[in-house]
């Protein structure tokens, strides 16, 4: 084994450069390679973050000083991406929201564990140090016992229909591109839903652009959790007991600080400082977990990844929002 984990990286978008660039803060973590569906488009990316250029994804996974594979394709095509790179015999990272509904991840999760590889959806926010403090801070008992958690994630997305957060055949909507780091946080906070009740506007191309949910969680709180790509929503998770609450400030999902405020008049802000982009924490964790053999990391589990593609296929349900996928899928089912 070398010294440091090579990653081969698909897709050079956004998301793909921010997670070169977590690599370059990342000591034991290095980029071996990414790959494009053009030989071009992969050589610009490589000039600027390193690393071999290939003309394809299969190219890339089947390369062999590729260690883990980090999936930073549009969502649609996630689960094809991490199938390839899974039957190619690599570890997967991928990008959230993980696949388009919960079918799609319990055969890549079932296709992982059968081979005894690494999958695990790239949630930065479960590994961000501000997560962990407001974890400390409620396990110590300082706010009570928890009752409630509000969470919301929006703002005007002044893009044209063909963009991916508007555009059906990219997966666009509020709830699949930012709703689930806010469903994904209430559950690790608050643990299993155990029923639900979600409410959207729809735009001119068919997607949610907001849409709003209450929660009920099995441990007997309640959270109320709203997206929007219509409004500038103040992105802020506030966590409350009887005895008092804790905001994660915004933007929350990479907030630096924590405030608790408590009953009797007391507050204070504590600093939480992320590494490099914040996309340094998870990287650390897909490795460590790596290095371990393990086929999951202990803080994002297939389980809580299969358990927010659940929650989100109810939400849709609720709301009449399908994709191509889910057409496909009971195509298959009811042939």
């Amino acid at each position: 084994m070398t010294d440091k984990v090579r990653w081969g990286i698909l897709g050079t978008g956004k998301a793909a450069k921010a997670f070169a660039t977590a690599l370059k803060d990342t000591p034991d973590g290095q980029l071996a390679g990414v790959g494009s569906r053009n030989l071009a488009t992969a050589e610009l990316f490589t000039r600027e973050f390193g690393g071999t250029a290939y003309g394809s994804y299969a190219d890339l996974v089947h390369a062999a000083d590729v260690d883990l594979v980090y999936v930073a394709t549009p969502l649609p095509v996630h689960y094809e991406n991490v199938r390839l790179a899974l039957e190619s015999g690599k570890g997967v990272l991928c990008e959230k929201a993980f696949t388009v509904n919960r079918r799609q991840a319990e055969e890549l999760v079932a296709l992982a564990r059968a081979n005894n590889l690494f999958l695990m959806e790239a949630m930065w926010t479960r590994f961000l140090p501000a997560l962990a403090e407001v974890r400390r801070i409620v396990d110590s008992g300082e706010i009570g016992t928890v009752r409630q958690l509000h969470a919301d994630l929006g703002f005007k997305a002044d893009v044209g229909p063909e963009h991916r957060l508007l555009n059906p055949e990219l997966g666009g909507g509020a709830l699949l591109d930012m709703g689930v780091y806010v469903l994904s946080i209430a559950m690790a906070l608050l643990g299993p839903v155990e029923s639900v009740l979600a409410q959207a506007d729809f735009g001119p191309t068919g997607v949610d652009e907001q849409t709003g949910v209450l929660l009920r969680h099995s441990g007997g709180g309640m959270s109320v959790c709203s997206c929007s790509l219509r409004a500038r929503l103040s992105s802020e998770l506030t966590i409350a007991g009887e005895r008092g609450h804790v905001r994660m400030n915004t933007m929350f999902y990479r907030t630096q600080t924590v405030t608790v405020a408590r009953a009797d008049g007391i507050s204070r802000t504590v600093p939480t400082p992320y590494l490099g982009n914040g996309y340094v924490h998870e990287v650390a964790e897909a490795q460590r977990c790596w290095r371990a053999g393990l086929v999951e990391s202990p803080g994002m589990t297939h389980a809580d990844t299969l358990a927010l593609m659940g929650l989100m296929d109810e939400i849709r349900r609720q709301i009449g929002l399908t994709y191509e996928a889910d057409q496909s899928m009971t195509t298959k089912e009811n042939p």
